[in-house]
């Protein structure tokens, strides 16, 4: 890689519902961040569910087992310096208000999500 900054922005949408799709950003965003990456990931829709409190504890990500939750992957991804963002009109589609999240989330609305694309050399969605 250059000497040149790259960042990634994942965003995540599906949440406790869908356990199997709730670590892949926050894997991947782990990754790059060791990676010397700037990462960060945007939590929409059904996303921001995963970062209510208790819940990282409670999801597993392959239903029916006692692997590795949510919880693991989210603190792992703080420790590294990856950046949270949570979609403020998801937190109401939720039944969520600010106070229902973990520390260490930014809540965002639609137009700082696009800053955040803009600035970012990548976009992933999940």
């Amino acid at each position: 890689m250059s000497d040149e900054v790259k960042r990634v922005l994942y965003v995540q949408t599906s949440g406790v519902e869908v356990p199997e799709k709730s670590a892949t950003a926050m894997f991947l965003a782990s990754a790059a961040a060791a990676m010397d990456v700037e990462a960060a990931i945007y939590f929409t829709q059904f996303g921001p569910t995963l970062l209510k409190k208790g819940a990282g504890e409670a999801v597993r990500v392959k239903k029916g087992t006692v692997g590795a939750t949510v919880k693991h992957f989210i603190d792992q991804a703080m420790e590294l310096g990856v950046k949270f963002y949570v979609c403020q009109p998801s937190l109401d589609l939720n039944d969520m208000a600010k106070d229902d999240l973990i520390d260490g989330v930014e809540i965002i609305g639609g137009a700082a999500f696009n800053d955040l694309a803009l600035e970012s050399d990548q976009v992933i969605s999940f």
